[in-house]
């Protein structure tokens, strides 16, 4: 049994160091990810703007940035990590960053207008646009119950048919808009899935570790049953003889 137990332990230290070898080279191959995200992110200068104090800013007030902020976290949904927003580290290269920027570039495309021209009268299901230049409120189309509930704008809002809505859809939401919309998407996901991956390669070399010791553990049980099944020499001293009363 004691033999059973050593050899047991010897396998379970052998995929031990296994587990322990591919999490180390895990946590390399996010480490070059890491790296890889870094290297793109300096080579875009991507930067948030602070003030003095270490507010961000957008457009020179706090209260855009606050905007931008709350249409993240509020209405995006996206819970910001406020560490990951330092103005000692202003490039954009972390998972709330990207995605702040994303907001950044989303709230001006929101809450802008567009220009639109008509050379000539338009008619379209029973209204009449007369030739002329017209302001279209972004945040202001769609259905009602979207617009009242701050969620009018968005590229699906828009009937492209429509003389006015759809010539503003491709003015405020651009292919350039859609590009920056993709690419910090991407840069967002990247960070995030770095992250992820980090904390498994984590485990991973956590469970190698944890297999080595329930091995040595093994190991030194099987050894300590071997001291204990040793026979014990019957004692032959001679014993003294009783006193006579």
């Amino acid at each position: 049994m004691a033999q059973r137990l050593r050899v047991l332990g010897i396998v379970m230290i052998v995929l031990g160091v296994i587990f322990g070898f591919a999490g180390v080279y895990a946590f390399t191959q996010v480490q070059a990810g890491a790296d890889s995200l870094q290297a793109f992110s300096e080579a875009q200068n991507v930067r948030l703007q602070y003030n003095e104090n270490g507010e961000l800013i957008d457009r020179g007030t706090t209260e855009n940035a606050e905007a931008i902020y709350a249409l993240v976290t509020e209405t995006w949904g996206y819970p910001i990590n406020d560490a990951d927003l330092d103005p000692n580290d202003p490039l954009v290269n972390t998972d709330s960053e990207y995605m702040y920027q994303m907001g950044v570039i989303g709230y001006h495309i929101l809450h802008g207008t567009q220009t639109v021209v008509l050379t000539e009268s338009v008619e379209y299901e029973g209204e009449t646009f007369a030739a002329g230049e017209y302001e279209v409120v972004v945040n202001e189309v769609g259905s009602d119950e979207r617009v009242a509930a701050g969620l009018g704008g968005y590229w699906t809002d828009f009937d492209r048919m429509h003389p006015l809505e759809g010539p503003a859809r491709s003015q405020a939401w651009s292919g350039t808009a859609h590009g920056l919309f993709g690419e910090l998407g991407v840069g967002t996901v990247t960070a995030n899935m770095l992250q992820l991956s980090t904390g498994i390669a984590a485990m991973i070399f956590g469970l190698g570790l944890t297999i080595i010791l329930l091995g040595a553990g093994l190991i030194w049980i099987g050894s300590a049953k071997d001291d204990d099944d040793r026979p014990v020499k019957a004692d032959t001293s001679p014993k003294p003889e009783p006193a006579n009363a």
